[in-house]
């Protein structure tokens, strides 16, 4: 991990190798490579070793990330590690199935003309998200060639990359506060902060706080009025990064998607209700015309003459290959039982939990499999952080944070259910937070809190 100088510890600067590697009293230095060779297999020990300090995957409730997929996946994947995914004229089924996958989204989020699909894959949605941001920045400096500082409207519950985007292109970060039990953006108070400046909202499908849909179709609705009422026409981005892949298979009703003229591009993450191990995310514009031409560049690399508008050039191909595969392997029935299924654990787990008593719901899984817990008032003599450094005994990450700015007071624990997780495994969370629940009881006082917990940071 890179780390800043300010957040630098002191570790030891060499690692002994284990004896049984027939390397007796050798040291290894931990910073600096080693003047000579080892054999392969020494090496693979060595670092295959360190990281079971890392932890379970499966165990881990607080990412979205997928962290399962089917062996021929596994191998698929593997077939692909070498190919690097922006060489499209060396690996051109590759980009066919880019191409294949960017045309299966549009159809899936309703777009006019999904014939003429507009977009991409990325990293993640993050650079999905970031690429969105900056068709929306560069079609408003088209409008207003008399300048003006650009804002763009969204509730402090969004993700972080939307603050990397308005550091990065500087944009004004016009953010919603929460308020009450409002736990995220909502029509009326995104309208209250639009202007002739303002070069979008972004409306989020499925807040990583507690799993919650903000409402695009009334924000999209009070934006019309908007229009009608000043003239201003300010498009809507929809961070689907979890949501997109969630609703359409399990919330067919709800329309949220490019049904709605003013929703201009959606982002997802492939890796994770994608299915797809981490490092693929999409962009999708409603048309071409979302997309400026002037963020396209055309290079001509390796003999070829491509296009190319993602913030990243080499990357590899193996999970736009995986997503591929999700997409063939489930088909829209296999997509809906999965997430049904999670979405039954979710609000399942959730019931379970409230009925231990000490704890109140504030979702309950029943938007993304998603939800969110806190203490009851009464509770006094333990904290959500303290509940949370006791799962880790087990293995168990389950996060605990305060929510941001107006909220503060806040403080939840967050349960992410997704492939992989299962009845039996929740039933095993459950069994452990009643253990665990028996000892905190017995506590004076508080142990842990959001100043002195280090194990999740939102």
């Amino acid at each position: 991990m890179l780390k800043h100088p300010k957040a630098a510890r002191s570790v030891p600067q060499s690692l002994s190798v284990a004896p049984r590697f027939g390397m007796e009293g050798v040291t290894i230095p931990r910073h600096e490579m080693p003047v000579g060779e080892m054999p392969p297999d020494v090496a693979y020990q060595i670092v295959h070793d360190e990281l079971m300090l890392d932890g379970n995957s499966r165990l881990n409730t607080a990412t979205f990330v997928t962290t399962w997929m089917e062996p021929q996946a596994d191998r698929l994947m593997a077939e692909c590690f070498d190919k690097n995914m922006i060489d499209k004229d060396e690996y051109p089924q590759t980009a066919e199935i880019e191409s294949r996958c960017v045309h299966m989204l549009s159809r899936l989020w309703n777009a006019p003309d999904p014939r003429q699909a507009t977009g991409c894959s990325t990293t993640g949605s993050s650079e999905a998200a970031m690429l969105g941001g900056l068709a929306l920045k560069r079609r408003w400096q088209r409008k207003h060639a008399r300048g003006g500082r650009p804002n763009l409207v969204m509730g402090i519950n969004v993700q972080v990359c939307w603050e990397k985007f308005a550091n990065y292109w500087d944009v004004e970060m016009r953010l919603v506060p929460m308020d009450g039990e409002r736990f995220h953006l909502n029509a009326e108070e995104a309208v209250k902060l639009c202007d002739e400046n303002t070069i979008g909202v972004v409306a989020v499908l499925g807040s990583t706080f507690d799993g919650s849909y903000e409402p695009v179709a009334e924000i999209c609705a009070a934006l019309d009025e908007f229009q009608a009422r000043t003239g201003i026409d300010v498009p809507v981005h929809v961070d689907g990064a979890s949501g997109a892949f969630v609703a359409p298979f399990v919330d067919p009703d709800l329309v949220w998607d490019f049904q709605l003229p003013r929703v201009a591009s959606i982002n997802t993450s492939g890796h994770k209700y994608g299915l797809v191990y981490p490092g693929v995310g999409w962009i999708i514009w409603r048309d071409a015309q979302a997309l400026p031409e002037d963020l396209i560049f055309w290079v001509n690399y390796l003999g070829d003459d491509m296009p190319t508008f993602a913030l990243n050039f080499s990357r590899p191909g193996a999970q736009v290959v995986a997503q591929y595969y999700n997409l063939l392997r489930l088909g829209f029935d296999g997509y809906a039982r999965v997430h049904g299924y999670a979405r039954e654990v979710a609000t399942r787990l959730s019931g379970l939990i409230a009925d231990l008593g000490p704890f109140e719901l504030i979702t309950r899984g029943d938007e993304l499999p998603v939800f969110a817990v806190k203490l009851r008032d009464g509770v006094t003599n333990y904290t959500v952080f303290d509940i949370s450094r006791a799962l880790r005994e087990r293995g168990w990450q389950v996060p605990a944070y305060t929510f941001p700015k107006n909220r503060e007071d806040v403080a939840a624990l967050r349960v992410v259910v997704r492939r992989g997780f299962t009845h039996d495994l929740a039933d095993m969370l459950v069994e452990d937070l009643k253990r665990h629940l028996q000892h905190l009881d017995k506590q004076s006082g508080p142990v842990h809190d959001a100043a002195n917990s280090s194990s999740f940071h939102h």
